[in-house]
C-alpha cells in the first residue's frame, strides 16, 4: 500500500484516524502500532516477522545497555552485536544475490541466487534501529523501557517506508508525550495534500516522458531528447520522493508526530556541497552522525579527513542498491566533494550566483545518469547521446515534439522547485481552502484514471 493510492486515501487512513482519535490516550501507541503491523502486511506479510526481529533485538539490546553494571567494554560489545545482527538483515536481503552474482562472475561458480524480494522499507527501519542503539550507547537518549512504545518507534506507517530516517533521539518524548490540536492537525493535512500533489501531478507526469526516453534506443538518441530524458528523470525523482517525505511529514502531524525535514529546495543549489545539505537530509545527516563524525571527521587531518568522505559517499552509493552504478554514484560525488572541499568552492566563490547554479545543475544531472540505469553499458552509450557522440543530430523532429509537448509541464516543474514566495497579502484563509482542495480533487481524479504511478524510492 501507499500514500497516493485510493485505498490508502478512502479507507486506511480515515478509519485509523478514527479509530486512533476515539481511543484514550494510554492506548494511542497499541493502535498505531497495530495499524502500522497491517499497513505492512498489506504489501510484504511475511516480511512482518523480519521487521519484528529487528525491533526485539534492539529493544532488548537497548535494555542490556540500560544496565548500570555493564562494563564500558560489554556497552561496546552490545553495540557491535546489535549493529552486526541489523547489517545481516540488511545484507542478506538487500545485498546477497548482488554478491553472489559477481562471485560468479570472478570465479565460474554457479551458486544459486536467493532471488528474496527486498522487504519494503528495510533500508529505513533498520538505520532507524541502530540510531537507537547508539543514541542509548552515547548517553543522548534513554533505553525504552516500553516495548509497545519501541515497537511504535520502529513501524509508524506514516515514515516506514520511505522514511525520512527518525533517529530516536528527536521523537523519544514524543512517544509519550504528545498532542494535536486544530492548528496542527490542519498544517498536516494541508503538507500532505501538497506532497500529494507533487507526487501524482507532477512526478507521475514528468515520469511519462522519462519512460518515453529512456525506453528508445540510447545510440539513435539526439543531444536535445537525452537532455530533455535526464531532466525529467531528475524531476521525477525530486517530486517522487519529496512529495513522499511531505506526506509522512503532514501524516505524523495528524498523530502528533514532527519529523525534522527531509528536503530543502535542492534543485537551487550552487554547489554539490549545497546540494546534499538540502537533499535527503535524515540520510544525509545519518551518516554525519553515525559514521563520518565517529570515524574522526575532518579532526585528523586531510588525508583522513578525504578517505572518511569516500567511505561515506561510497555507503551511501550502496545504501541505495544492489548494484555497482549505486557505488560508481556515490563515488562519483565522493570525488566532487572531496574536490569542492580542497579549492572548488573557494572557486566557486568568486563566480556569479548564476554560474555556481548551472555548474551545481549540470554535476547534478550527471550524477542521476549513474542512479538511473543499473546496466553500466546503458550509463555510457547515454553519456554519449548526451554529449554528441553517438553521431546523432542535435535534434529532430521528435525531439522538438516532446519539448513542445512537455514544455507548460517543465515550467510548472521549475516554479514548483523554487523557493516559495511569501504569502500575498489578502488571501484569506478561504481561497487556501480551496487551493488545496483543488489540489487534492486534482490529484484523485488522476488517481481513479491513472495507470502509471510508480514509487521510484521503494526499491531503495
Amino acid at each position: 500500500m501507499v500514500f497516493s493510492s485510493l485505498l490508502f486515501l478512502f479507507l486506511f487512513l480515515p478509519a485509523v484516524l478514527l479509530l486512533y482519535f476515539v481511543s484514550p490516550w494510554r492506548i494511542k501507541n497499541l493502535v498505531l502500532f497495530a495499524t502500522s503491523l497491517i499497513f505492512y502486511a498489506w504489501g510484504e506479510p511475511v516480511y512482518i516477522a523480519i521487521m519484528l526481529l529487528s525491533t526485539v533485538t534492539d529493544y532488548s539490546f537497548g535494555l542490556l545497555l540500560s544496565n548500570p553494571k555493564r562494563s564500558s567494554s560489554q556497552r561496546k560489545w552490545i553495540v557491535v552485536a546489535s549493529v552486526i545482527v541489523n547489517l545481516a538483515l540488511l545484507g542478506y536481503f538487500k545485498y546477497a544475490d548482488f554478491l553472489i552474482q559477481n562471485v560468479n562472475a570472478l570465479l565460474g561458480t554457479q551458486i544459486p541466487l536467493t532471488e528474496l524480494a527486498l522487504p519494503i522499507g528495510i533500508s529505513f527501519y533498520t538505520f532507524q534501529s541502530m540510531s537507537y542503539i547508539i543514541d542509548v550507547y552515547r548517553g543522548t537518549a534513554k533505553a525504552q523501557r516500553n516495548w509497545l512504545d519501541f515497537g511504535t518507534f520502529v513501524a509508524l506507517f506514516p515514515q516506514l517506508v520511505a522514511g525520512p530516517i527518525v533517529q530516536y533521539s528527536t521523537i523519544a518524548e514524543q512517544l509519550r508525550h504528545r498532542t494535536v490540536d486544530i492548528q496542527l492537525f490542519a498544517e498536516g493535512v494541508r503538507r500532505f495534500i501538497i506532497g500529494l500533489a507533487k507526487k501524482v501531478l507532477l512526478a507521475n507526469n514528468i515520469g511519462l516522458l522519462w519512460n518515453t526516453v529512456s525506453s528508445a534506443g540510447t545510440d539513435t538518441l539526439p543531444v536535445l531528447t537525452a537532455w530533455l530524458g535526464i531532466i525529467a528523470f531528475a524531476f521525477q525523482i525530486y517530486f517522487d520522493f519529496s512529495g513522499y517525505s511531505d506526506m509522512a511529514i503532514g501524516l505524523g502531524m495528524m498523530f502528533g508526530f514532527r519529523f525534522n525535514e527531509n528536503f530543502n529546495r535542492p534543485y537551487t543549489a550552487q554547489s554539490i556541497t549545497d546540494f546534499w545539505r538540502r537533499w535527503h537530509i535524515s540520510l544525509s545527516t545519518w551518516f554525519r552522525d553515525y559514521v563520518y563524525i565517529p570515524l574522526g571527521g575532518n579532526r585528523k587531518g586531510p588525508w583522513k579527513q578525504i578517505r572518511n568522505i569516500m567511505i561515506v559517499w561510497l555507503l551511501t552509493g550502496i545504501w541505495h542498491g544492489a548494484s555497482w552504478n549505486f557505488l560508481l554514484w556515490g563515488l562519483y560525488f565522493g570525488v566532487v566533494l572531496v574536490l569542492e572541499k580542497w579549492f572548488g568552492l573557494k572557486l566557486l566563490q568568486r563566480m556569479p550566483a548564476w554560474v555556481r547554479h548551472v555548474y551545481a545543475l549540470l554535476l547534478i544531472l550527471i550524477g542521476w545518469v549513474f542512479f538511473a540505469f543499473e546496466d553500466l553499458s546503458e550509463i555510457g552509450a547515454y553519456f554519449a547521446a548526451l554529449f554528441g557522440a553517438n553521431h546523432q543530430p542535435l535534434w529532430n523532429n521528435e525531439s522538438l515534439y516532446l519539448l513542445y509537448t512537455n514544455a507548460i509541464l517543465l515550467v510548472l516543474l521549475v516554479l514548483a522547485s523554487m523557493p516559495r514566495r511569501k504569502e500575498i497579502r489578502g488571501i484569506g484563509p478561504g481561497i487556501r481552502l480551496g487551493w488545496h482542495a483543488a489540489l487534492f480533487l486534482m490529484s484523485v481524479a488522476y488517481l481513479v484514471d491513472a495507470t502509471f504511478n510508480p514509487f521510484l524510492y521503494f526499491r531503495f
